[in-house]
């Protein structure tokens, strides 16, 4: 008998799953991609064990589970819980990666690392880094990355402290470290946040500028700035969608930036390769934003 087809299981919480996610999921090497959307916490260990015990030995081999959706804390839960529904030796891979956030978060914090050791010979350790706009998925998930390095983190958000205050209790709980929440609402705020970061990493929304030209003439320190907007304007003034360590006026004079093209190129190859892992994989393999740093690693040319 031929090797069993590979079925990809995609659960997502919202209405459906990421046209982006099913492509690449495809471009790895699933032969079937199968998306169950509209998924709550609940429903994931009846729908785990529902394909992991429907193939036998060998045809769970070729079964995986990837869980989308746009929450953090909720994809990490939908992991976990999908781990704890399975019946060994009815195992299967499972790889969390909400919004593409994940991925993009490892890749963008995998460049920034190049460059900060290519060029400015520094590691993470003991820098100030400061993720702008810094709530949202790829925010949360940087912001973990750069503190597990050993950088000090703080988290801004432009319009609620609180919801600021929350995102960086949930890390600490998750993960156990110690992001800082920080208000920045108007100019002389972020002046005062610039004045001694080392790192900005920009995760705002499309087309929402959080750091301008004149922001910039109080970044004395600055060494790399990245920015995940692709839709103008650009959310670090300065920093053009393709660049890849280009320098950009700062008050540093050093500055390096970033682009969202040029980390979206990395976080690609991070997100087929992590696919591709699951397909590879003798024993099962669970993928959230740690393992997708690792991979991003050796994708960053």
């Amino acid at each position: 008998m031929s090797e069993r087809r590979s079925i990809l299981h995609m659960f997502t919480p919202g209405a459906q799953m990421s046209p982006f996610d099913i492509n690449i999921a495809v471009d790895a090497g699933f032969d079937v991609v199968v998306p169950h959307a509209s998924m709550g916490l609940n429903d994931v260990p009846a729908l785990t064990q529902d394909a992991i015990f429907s193939r036998g030995p060998k045809g769970v081999k070729r079964t995986a589970i990837f869980i989308g959706g746009r929450e953090t804390g909720l994809a990490d839960d939908m992991l976990n819980a999908a781990r704890k529904a399975m019946v060994p030796p009815f195992e299967v891979s499972v790889f969390a990666d909400p919004s593409g956030a994940f991925t993009t978060a490892a890749a963008m914090v995998a460049c920034a690392e190049k460059l900060l050791e290519r060029d400015h010979h520094v590691g993470w350790k003991d820098l100030n880094v400061a993720v702008v706009g810094g709530t949202g998925p790829v925010g949360g998930a940087a912001a973990v990355l750069a503190a597990q390095a050993g950088a000090k983190v703080t988290v801004t958000s432009h319009s609620d402290l609180a919801r600021a205050q929350r995102v960086c209790a949930d890390l600490e709980h998750r993960y156990g470290v110690r992001v800082t929440p920080l208000i920045v609402r108007d100019a002389a705020q972020r002046t005062a946040l610039l004045a001694d970061v080392h790192v900005v990493l920009a995760c705002a929304k499309a087309g929402v500028r959080v750091v301008s030209a004149e922001d910039l003439q109080a970044a004395k320190a600055l060494l790399v700035a990245a920015d995940v907007n692709a839709v103008p304007p650009a959310g670090v003034e300065g920093v053009g969608v393709m660049d890849s360590g280009k320098p950009f006026a700062a008050a540093s004079g050093k500055a390096l930036g970033l682009g969202a093209l040029a980390i979206g190129n990395v976080k690609y190859q991070t997100e087929k390769a992590l696919f591709e892992a699951m397909l590879a994989a003798e024993k099962p393999v669970y993928l959230d934003f740690r393992e997708a740093f690792a991979t991003a690693k050796r994708h960053v040319p």
